[in-house]
């Protein structure tokens, strides 16, 4: 992960985390094919150490039967990254030991976005004294396409999402292959949360995406969803409504431009050139200037 691509991360999760947290409570991984307790709390993923470093993990979760889950998302699968885990693991335990004692349990998983096939991987690695023991999930076994147009339905007719869908819309981006594909997904999916009512339901489904997609996320599409999140609700309204005024501005502008060539007999193809506009919608302006003359 590059430099640029960490600081954002950190930024995401230290910016949404409370968001995220509240709202995560109750909820389950089934939709990953992890068929555990539900969450009870979302913990710190920050684990401080007496030397000068710090480990930062990607989600660190209490259940509700008391034990611990370790999220971790990956776009690659090296062996070397069972050093990784080990130090997640003994971090975590000298974090928690003192709280569990020996009723201490921690859950690995390790999910994997769709650049990853199953048969790349291996979930064990015996060390002879110590064995680590993974469990896995891969998000090439959804059906992208399938899942976007269902929640693309139901929130545009209004409808709500059900716990497991809401799930799906967090880490739709992650089914797909590829970081230009996922930050198209992301996008879209940005857009189509504005269509959901219930600001609630809206914050948590972009926090976690901000969160679960952290390590893919462009700096832009991150900080439009930031700032998204931190405007009030009359303040995002004002926004679209903004928005939607500048949109007919240059609505406006171009339908002039367009009016004013077409006067002087331009080429509906150098009208096309120099608007930006296409065939169809010149073609409909001059329509509409023909029947104004009349």
């Amino acid at each position: 992960m590059s430099e640029q691509k960490s600081e954002i991360a950190y930024q995401n999760k230290d910016i949404t985390s409370k968001v995220f947290a509240e709202k995560f409570v109750g909820k389950s991984f089934n939709v990953y094919g992890f068929h555990l307790p539900k969450v009870k709390r979302v913990l710190p993923t920050n684990l401080p150490t007496i030397q000068a470093d710090e480990l930062r993990l990607d989600n660190l979760f209490l259940l509700e039967d008391g034990s611990l889950a370790l999220i971790d998302y990956e776009s690659a699968y090296k062996e070397e990254n069972k050093v990784k885990y080990l130090n997640y693991i003994a971090r975590i335990v000298s974090q928690y030991y003192s709280v569990y004692k020996e009723k201490l349990k921690l859950k690995l998983l390790i999910i994997y976005t769709a650049d990853v096939k199953k048969d790349q991987t291996k979930d064990f690695w015996n060390l002879d004294s110590v064995t680590l023991t993974l469990q896995q999930a891969f998000l090439s076994a959804l059906d992208s396409e399938s899942i976007k147009e269902n929640l693309t339905r139901k929130i545009k007719n209004g409808k709500s999402l059900s716990e497991e869908e809401m799930m799906q819309f967090i880490i739709l981006p992650l089914t797909y292959q590829g970081e230009e594909k996922k930050n198209k997904a992301i996008k879209e999916l940005f857009q189509l949360s504005k269509s959901i009512e219930e600001e609630a339901v809206q914050l948590f489904l972009l926090s976690g995406i901000l969160v679960f997609t952290d390590k893919v996320i462009d700096e832009k599409t991150a900080k439009r969803i930031k700032e998204w999140i931190s405007m009030t609700k009359v303040a995002r309204l004002f926004e679209e409504e903004k928005q939607e005024a500048l949109k007919n501005a240059l609505q406006a502008k171009d339908r002039n431009t367009v009016e004013k060539l077409l006067k002087i007999g331009t080429d509906i193809k150098n009208i096309m050139y120099v608007t930006g506009l296409s065939e169809e919608e010149i073609k409909k302006i001059e329509k509409n200037l023909l029947v104004t003359k009349e």
